[in-house]
């Protein structure tokens, strides 16, 4: 198979090297402990800002995956302070879980339990445990596996529950952010159980997470997927549809995430399953959200007729790595050409020259909201940290 990132490799590599750089200057909190909460657009640190779990597991799961790759010691003492800040300070030792937002001094402000915010726990910890074989990492993740199973899981209709109180009682606000529907199913929690179960699987092999695996994967080909190659975003308990927004940036997202679900696995039948659905998501995505020259548009609803033109920095990089799965399945080039399109975008309108770092969106003429954070609750070092490695990884693999 010719080798399609072989032209880009380097600037794949530096811009790894870039973000490393940056989260290593500019996010550690020298008076509090952790990690700041926030930086605005200009990089300027906001005092006292919140900490969010969902940040600080994505710290740690980037610190922890960079090292993998690029092998770098200065990356070591910046994963031990990730793991130790999230299991001194976001850990619920009397309930289990953690909580969901912590004030600039580590003191708790925001008790819920997001199940979305247990998987990126798992999902991070697992990482950690690959590079330093922490048994209090591995057994951490462990039990918020048992916990998610055990409080989340609806045993009537199947699939995840979305949030609960601090004690696991049943929360009236499910809401993951502002922007989403109060429903008690969502495309995007299970997507990111789905991850974080892929992740502990590696090093946790055993049955009962082998089974929550094939469910979930079940899940998205049975549930959430439509007819006209989308997944479904919002649900009630009974799985009625509660929204028709498209999420262009999950749809690609989560056919690499299931593929590499099924291949953990080792299972041919959803290995086989999840390739013949992926072909036409695919063309979905690259028929409605992939502009030339431009990106990746974010959402779609037909139904109200609104489109979000807006490119926001994830959806581009998820773009390249769902794509190259893609490429390696069919050995198509037209999905190489996409792939250095989109990057070619990436350089010259989504990553920020001036501050570092990448923009968190730009409009349709490229230019960006200054509105946004460079670092915050949302911005994190993840899926642009994700999807260079994943590139960078799969790609040496085939040379």
């Amino acid at each position: 198979m010719q080798n399609v990132l072989k032209a880009i490799e380097p600037e794949l590599l530096e811009e790894i090297k870039s973000i490393k750089r940056y989260w290593k200057d500019n996010s550690i909190d020298t008076i509090n402990g952790g990690f700041i909460g926030r930086r605005d657009f200009e990089n300027k640190m906001i005092q006292n800002a919140d900490k969010g779990i969902i940040l600080n597991t994505r710290i740690l799961w980037s610190f922890s995956a960079m090292y993998q790759y690029l092998k770098d010691p200065e990356l070591l003492p910046l994963m031990d302070r990730a793991f130790n800040y999230l299991h001194t300070y976001f850990r619920d030792s009397v309930n289990g879980g953690v909580y969901w937002m912590l004030n600039t001094h580590g003191n708790v402000i925001d008790s819920k339990k997001q199940i979305y915010a247990q998987a990126f726990t798992i999902y991070a910890l697992s990482e950690y445990y690959k590079v330093t074989k922490s048994s209090l990492a591995k057994d951490w993740a462990i039990e918020i596996f048992h916990l998610i199973e055990r409080k989340a899981l609806d045993s009537k209709n199947n699939g995840y529950l979305e949030a609960f109180n601090q004690n696991w009682t049943v929360i009236d606000d499910m809401r993951l952010s502002d922007k989403d529907l109060n429903s008690s199913k969502t495309m995007n929690t299970h997507l990111h159980i789905l991850e974080a179960y892929t992740n502990l699987y590696q090093i946790y092999p055993v049955s009962e997470v082998k089974d929550a695996l094939s469910n979930l994967i079940d899940l998205f080909l049975e549930k959430f997927l439509t007819q006209d190659s989308h997944f479904i975003l919002f649900f009630d308990n009974e799985w009625h549809i509660q929204s028709s927004l498209i999420s262009y940036g999950h749809d690609i997202e989560a056919i690499w995430l299931l593929k590499e679900a099924a291949i953990t696995l080792k299972d041919r039948l959803r290995i086989k399953k999840s390739s013949e659905i992926a072909v036409h998501v695919t063309e979905a995505f690259i028929n409605k959200a992939y502009i030339p020259a431009k990106g990746i548009i974010n959402e779609n609803d037909p139904i109200k007729k609104l489109v979000d033109n807006d490119r926001h920095w994830w959806p581009q990089i998820e773009a390249m790595v769902g794509l190259f799965y893609m490429y390696k399945q069919t050995e198509d080039p037209k999905f190489g050409h996409i792939i250095h399109d989109i990057w070619n975008y990436i350089q010259e309108n989504i990553i920020d020259k001036e501050n570092g770092e990448w923009h968190f969106r730009v409009n349709n003429e490229g230019v960006p909201y200054t509105n946004e954070d460079k670092l915050g609750t949302w911005k994190c070092p993840y899926h642009n940290s994700r999807g260079l490695l994943k590139l960078l990884s799969d790609n040496l693999l085939k040379q």
